[in-house]
């Protein structure tokens, strides 16, 4: 199988890691950014491509690490080409782009795997076996936080342009709300959210406070946050069930942290979660995909999965607008 990966940056980087351990042929590096593109097709022993169809006629699937407002093209145009595609979260900015994506590479054959990374870290596996099991009981309330800088772009930073990422909300707090509701089973009916906005020595803060209802009666309190200081991200997880609880804090792993405001060149554009395993879950994550479509096998988290985290992320988003509750029905793939 040649894979070709769209996007030179942290992901780009991060997933060509997983792509070396897998029996894939990494063909080349497409990226609008020349410079970055060369030193990750160097680093690959990959082509340098500057057509996107061009790399299509030379790959068998598509690793998309490109910004959020390109997912939608670049996918619709890799499942017209017949290829099979592993494409960054979110899915895309609104949830009928989600929906004309996933709907597509069903009707072109192609397998679509949108990169819900959460699933492949041990605490959120433990989480997830530990309630199967009915260690704590039937849950009842989950709390999440996932706290960190502003991503830091040296040039072109597309992550302050709401128009492009989404912003904070949909870019880095959907990975709670899609968790949420795979540990606990349920769909999201209602949310209600506060956000706080500011500047500070010139950059934008922003964070947001969400309550979501489930239908199977779980609440879910979800925090996210661009406003602290590099070089921290900083996550947690709890849920308490009928007969227990199970919490994991990220900082606990540590025993020692500074957090100063003040310029740190050691900390990555995009604030990335750290793991102790040999095998970090970027890496994990690609070589189930390409395991996945070689053998033919179910992926760990559907596209449809990924899709009802964006609806969850966008009515959290009007609701923090709005500064009403958001009511939700979940969406569904077929009309």
């Amino acid at each position: 199988m040649k894979v070709g990966i769209i996007g030179a940056g942290s992901m780009g980087h991060a997933h060509a890691v997983g792509w070396k351990n897998t029996d894939a042929k990494i063909v080349g590096v497409l990226s609008g950014n020349e410079a970055n593109a060369k030193i990750l097709a160097d680093a690959l022993d990959a082509k340098v491509y500057s057509s996107y169809d061009g790399l299509l006629n030379d790959v068998d699937m598509v690793d998309i690490c490109a910004p959020t407002f390109l997912h939608k093209d670049y996918v619709l145009r890799a499942a017209k080409a017949g290829c099979h595609i592993i494409c960054e979260k979110p899915i895309a900015l609104t949830v009928d782009d989600g929906l004309e994506m996933i709907r597509a590479c069903e009707a072109a054959g192609v397998r679509f795997f949108v990169g819900m990374v959460l699933h492949f870290f041990p605490e959120y596996m433990s989480m997830k076996n530990a309630i199967a099991s009915n260690a704590v009981g039937n849950p009842k309330v989950v709390r999440m936080t996932r706290a960190s800088y502003r991503p830091k772009k040296a040039d072109d930073n597309w992550f302050m342009d709401e128009s492009k990422s989404g912003g904070m909300i949909l870019d880095l707090m959907i990975h709670d709300f899609e968790m949420s509701r795979w540990l606990t089973k349920g769909e999201v009916i209602r949310v209600f959210a506060k956000s706080v906005r500011s500047e500070h020595p010139g950059e934008l803060a922003d964070h947001c406070l969400s309550i979501l209802r489930f239908d199977n009666g779980t609440m879910a309190h979800i925090e996210g946050s661009w406003a602290y200081p590099l070089p921290m991200f900083s996550v947690r997880a709890e849920v308490a069930g009928d007969d227990g609880l199970i919490e994991w804090e990220s900082d606990k792993t540590f025993p020692l942290q500074q957090y100063m405001h003040k310029s740190n060149d050691d900390a990555s554009d995009v604030a990335l979660p750290g793991s102790p395993l040999t095998e970090d879950p970027w890496a994990a994550e690609v070589k189930h995909f390409y395991n996945a479509v070689v053998n033919d096998t179910p992926f760990r988290v559907s596209p449809l999965d990924a899709l009802r985290g964006l609806q969850i992320a966008l009515a959290v988003k009007e609701s923090a607008k709005t500064g009403k509750p958001v009511s939700i029905k979940a969406v569904e793939v077929e009309a």
